[in-house]
């Protein structure tokens, strides 16, 4: 091929065997991550534990910072913001930030879930994101979140991960009956009402009384002796249903890798490492982990709650100079995944305008859907000052859109940090099988959004 044409570049045909050694290696401390944080609470606990260790402080509102500060802000448990000060002038130099979103698509218990039907207990749900109903069916779950009880205590909840753990589960039909269902369009052979989850099948024999001795009623003795929980603790609650798989290598040669949540946890483990490990020191640095991504970033822990330029707000009163200078000179990477090309479903993609795996770290420069409706489009101004930034320090990356257009669509946090009148692009890693219960990335994508991170934040 000409020096003049552009080729993608397979980061496994090229490395050497140190580098072979560094992917692999990276890819095991993303694996000890992924396994442990399966929701937003729990990686936002993980991450501030991770930072504590590096020197991090807790940030209250009111402090002053100043060059060589390391803080961290946590967000109700849900959404954590890492900022390292740097010794550049805020207002020239802006802040340099990395966003990425913590919450995946899942099965959320209802506030009154519990009841029992034909001898079997189960519970009511609502899914969250955007799934494809039909695959959570007939899978291992596992139950994690927080209880708040009537007195105003809490306590987490973290059940199917052990291997003496029970699973929970979502049945489907045998194919011998579901002739029926079969007929149905794919999208509606399981609907949201559909999602109920077994929970037991044993009735409660002690009883006294007959009207007692039903499965529900053992149910809630078990949980009230082991976890002290009535069935009224369920209205203040937060209990999600996620697969209870663990990450694991995928073919022969162990280049891939499958988990629940690479969607979007596969770009937040990059994002902080790379501020811990990098340790910059001319730019300051932000680190977004945020929530609620997955149902268009609303709430007090989304992107879009005005905590984000709280921070930038205080930052700029620590140096005496306005927000809106800062933001004006700010920069950012919105780390979120793309739709990674899979010869299985070529007919969605186009191919000279689609993340392939083991190619790097996939630069997406508009999502949105249609004629780039809902889109944060980044100016060739911007994209330009990136690619040369990845090219001088010899990161692999590519482009993509999101499938063919008018095929689908989706959006990133990029639009809302783009309106505050900071430059951002998306820039992330490929995902096979997006919002399944098992996503498959590629371990040198990972890695080489990570050396993006560190060439962005440097």
């Amino acid at each position: 091929m000409s020096e003049l044409a552009y080729k993608r570049t397979n980061v496994y045909e090229t490395a050497d065997e140190r580098k072979l050694k560094e992917i692999f290696d990276y890819a095991e401390g993303y694996r000890a991550f992924i396994d442990a944080a399966k929701t937003e609470r729990e990686a936002c606990d993980y991450v501030a534990e991770e930072a504590e260790k590096r020197g991090y402080k807790p940030f209250k509102f009111g402090a002053k910072l100043k060059a060589g500060d390391r803080v961290y802000y946590n967000n109700r448990g849900k959404n954590i913001y890492l900022i390292k000060v740097g010794t550049a002038d805020i207002a020239r130099d802006g802040i340099r930030i990395v966003a990425s979103h913590i919450d995946s698509p899942r099965v959320d218990l209802k506030q009154v879930p519990l009841y029992e039907s034909d001898g079997v207990a189960l519970a009511k749900t609502h899914y969250y994101g955007g799934i494809r109903k039909y695959q959570w069916a007939a899978i291992p779950l596992a139950l994690h979140g927080r209880i708040v009880r009537a007195d105003g205590t809490a306590f987490d909840v973290k059940i199917g991960e052990d291997d003496n753990d029970p699973v929970f589960y979502i049945s489907d039909l045998l194919p011998h009956l579901a002739a029926k269902q079969n007929a149905k369009p794919l999208g509606e052979g399981l609907g949201g009402e559909d999602l109920n989850i077994w929970l037991g099948n044993m009735p409660y024999t002690a009883a006294e009384e007959d009207k007692d001795k039903t499965v529900k009623e053992n149910l809630l003795r078990i949980l009230h002796e082991k976890y002290g929980v009535r069935e009224e603790d369920f209205l203040s609650a937060e209990l999600s249903l996620v697969p209870a798989f663990r990450a694991k290598d995928v073919g022969f040669d162990r280049g891939l890798m499958a988990a629940y949540g690479h969607d979007d946890r596969v770009c937040s483990y990059p994002a902080y490492t790379a501020l811990f490990d990098e340790e910059p020191e001319k730019h300051t640095v932000m680190v977004v982990l945020a929530d609620k991504e997955e149902i268009g970033s609303e709430g007090a822990t989304g992107m879009q709650c005005a905590i984000f330029t709280d921070l930038i707000d205080a930052l700029a009163a620590s140096f005496g100079v306005t927000s809106a200078e800062v933001r004006a000179a700010s920069k950012c990477l919105s780390a979120d995944v793309n739709a990674g090309y899979d010869p299985n479903f070529k007919d969605v993609c186009e191919p000279l305008n689609s993340t392939f795996l083991s190619c790097g770290a996939g630069l997406t420069k508009f999502t949105g859907s249609r004629g780039k409706g809902g889109s944060n489009d980044a100016s060739a101004e911007f994209v330009g000052e990136v690619r040369k930034l990845f090219n001088d320090n010899g990161v692999v990356w590519q482009t993509g859109e999101l499938g063919k257009v008018d095929v689908g669509g989706g959006g990133t946090v990029a639009k809302f940090i783009a309106k505050m009148n900071i430059d951002t692009v998306d820039i992330g890693v490929p995902v096979i099988s997006m919002h399944s219960p098992y996503e498959v990335i590629s371990k040198a994508d990972l890695y080489e959004a990570y050396r993006a991170f560190r060439a962005f934040i440097k």
